[in-house]
């Protein structure tokens, strides 16, 4: 894949930085607030989670609020993609917290109101590109991953950071069945997770996180694939050894630990060259052509060089 390099970018190309800002806030804004009209009654009360507009942001069109919060992917609450939304409102999200813990100096565990106030929010409009061939536009409220790990200082022997999700048995009707091994593992090489664009999310669309979407907190990596961002999480741990996460226990011929967006991976079972953005007319949408780390190579491919990203899917 070609990295786009600085000296390769024409003049007429760059664009004002008091322009390009200023033009990320008024999308944010905007969208925004279209978003709060068609709003439910449980999502206007008293639950805006406003941030600052991020320069990490796409240009891409947002896909509609309903969308994201009612096709979504959160087995512990059911298989279907109507489900989750169905049936979330069980999770109890207070008291939360997060531990982070292992390979580091200061081990900690934040409460999740400590959480919200560790470093500035920011609003960051990102790709999510889904294994099943849909994606999504989604305007993320929250803040770098990497403000909590480095808080936590991180020992030599750190190489892969691990994420558990929480398990809720009485609110969960999923876990129930042997659908995966829970609670749900997920797990980032450290170099990822402490890139920028990993994010912590508490919010979506300037309000809080809904529990279908993985309150009260959850990841979002937007170069890869969706299921990498793990929902609702109670432990963080740095380890030596690279962990064996849910999908790569239940199909390691299906899904890999790297899991970066790649057009030209097909999954065993579908090809992943072209996608689906969920709201554009439904099934008779054209669908796009899928791009390298969804389109996020210019800022992650420098993480791979060297590897090759067929067998390390």
């Amino acid at each position: 894949m070609y990295v786009r390099k600085p000296g390769d970018v024409l003049p007429s190309e760059v664009t004002p930085e008091t322009v390009w800002r200023a033009r990320r806030e008024w999308m944010l804004r905007t969208g925004a607030a279209a978003a709060a009209l068609s709003l439910p009654a449980w999502a206007r009360a008293d639950d805006a989670l406003p941030g600052r507009a991020s320069p990490l942001s796409v240009m891409d069109k947002q896909t509609p609020f309903k969308d994201v919060t009612t096709y979504n992917n959160y087995y512990e609450f059911g298989v279907d993609k109507s489900e989750p939304a169905k049936n979330a409102g069980r999770l109890q999200t207070r008291p939360w917290t997060v531990s982070v813990e292992g390979e580091v100096g200061k081990p900690r565990t934040f409460d999740i109101d400590e959480l919200l106030k560790l470093a500035p929010m920011e609003d960051r409009i990102y790709r999510l590109r889904c294994v099943e061939g849909w994606s999504m536009v989604i305007p993320w409220v929250g803040y770098s991953l990497s403000e909590v790990l480095k808080r936590v200082e991180p020992t030599s022997k750190a190489k892969y950071v691990e994420f558990v999700s929480v398990v809720q048995r009485e609110n969960m009707p999923g876990v129930r069945y042997a659908v995966l091994d829970w609670p749900y593992v997920e797990a980032l090489r450290i170099d990822e997770a402490m890139h920028p664009l990993a994010m912590l999310v508490f919010g979506l669309y300037g309000k809080t996180l809904p529990n279908q979407n993985g309150a009260p907190l959850r990841l979002a990596v937007p170069w890869k694939y969706g299921f990498k961002s793990a929902k609702s999480l109670v432990k963080i741990r740095l380890v030596e050894q690279q962990p064996t996460s849910s999908w790569m226990k239940a199909a390691a011929n299906e899904y890999g630990f790297y899991a970066n967006v790649n057009p030209d991976v097909p999954h065993p079972r579908w090809s992943q060259a072209t996608e689906r953005r969920i709201g554009e007319d439904g099934l008779f949408t054209p669908k796009r052509k899928t791009l390298a780390f969804n389109g996020y190579g210019d800022q992650v491919a420098s993480l791979y060089q060297g590897m090759d990203l067929k067998a390390n899917y």
